[in-house]
């Protein structure tokens, strides 16, 4: 099989060489330049490579790998919007640019587009991969309204907000990884096995984001603190009020919006909490389970390990690891 890198050079032309229709222009343009936005390539990377443990022939997951990709970035052109996001991926936001209705149709015509790249796969399981396709979506969308729901719930538990992300950014990356073995001729157990190696791999990959919000580089591209002067109720910051005492807790309520300081005061007050109940090496200690448990999975798949080897491979590089 293709190496990484070359896996990611291959979606890149794929997606390059998709073709939307000229006119409309309001209705395509925004599309193409949401899909030239770059981005990790995360979820088309897990459909080949998904596809790779069980067959040689990676290239017939391509379309399906597609249509997970513009299924996440029709996502994020209604999230922008939920969010009045101007900025995404370090350039403006579809809907800065084009406005909320262009953002809202253009989404829409995303969403038909990754159903027609997805029925153009050609195998005997696509009744399967569409079934995987439609569960994924609608958890998506009930992981993003528990997200909203939290911004104004008084109190959410760990255990709530693991369900939130959970469906809100796991379950993509578990259908992305059950429809290419689905694809590659995986057999149900070990589509069971994958679908929980990519939920906790999620898990991981979202608490470590939380972290790097906080404690991060913003040679990154992403400002450090942005969660803390949103007030978002992060993996850190429901940790920090579930082992605070009542004077801190009103520090972590009110510390993001009090007026005599400034935003840095703001990020550097409830930092100080976090290093002072422990939370940064919790959170770390939460990660490390989350990602070792996702590996030990790949161990029981029916696949010889050597046929694993690119999928850990890739959850190391993810998640910043060297081992």
């Amino acid at each position: 099989m293709q190496t990484n890198e070359q896996l990611l050079d291959v979606i890149e032309n794929y997606l390059a060489q998709t073709e939307f229709p000229a006119e409309p222009e309001h209705l395509y343009a925004p599309i193409g330049y949401s899909l030239a936005g770059g981005g990790k390539r995360l979820r088309p990377m897990l459909v080949l490579l998904a596809c790779g443990i069980f067959s040689d022939d990676v290239q017939q997951a391509l379309p399906a790998a597609a249509a997970v990709e513009v299924f996440h970035n029709f996502t994020l052109l209604h999230d922008d919007i939920m969010d009045n996001a101007p900025v995404r991926r370090g350039k403006p936001s579809v809907y800065a640019r084009w406005g909320q209705n262009v953002a809202i149709l253009s989404g829409d015509a995303m969403l038909i587009c990754a159903y027609r790249l997805l029925s153009s796969v050609a195998a005997p399981a696509l009744p399967r991969i569409v079934q995987t396709f439609n569960d994924m979506a609608l958890e998506v969308c009930e992981g993003q309204q528990y997200d909203m729901d939290f911004e104004t719930k008084q109190k959410v538990s760990v255990v709530e907000y693991m369900h939130m992300i959970e469906l809100k950014t796991s379950v993509l990356l578990a259908g992305a990884t059950v429809i290419g073995a689905l694809i590659g001729g995986a057999g149900e157990e070990d589509c069971r096995k994958l679908r929980r190696f990519a939920i906790e791999l999620g898990l991981a990959f979202q608490l470590q984001d939380d972290l790097l919000d906080s404690y991060g580089d913003e040679r990154l591209g992403k400002a450090i603190g942005g969660d803390i002067l949103e007030g978002k109720k992060t993996y850190l910051m429901i940790t920090a009020m579930s082992r605070a005492d009542e004077s801190t807790r009103e520090v972590l309520r009110t510390a993001y919006r009090d007026p005599q300081l400034t935003d840095a005061e703001r990020i550097a007050a409830v930092k100080a909490v976090y290093d002072r109940l422990d939370i940064p090496r919790l959170t770390e200690q939460q990660i490390e389970l989350r990602f070792e448990r996702a590996l030990s999975i790949l161990d029981t798949l029916s696949a010889p390990e050597e046929r694993t080897q690119q999928m850990r491979a890739f959850a190391e590089s993810l998640m910043g690891r060297k081992k």
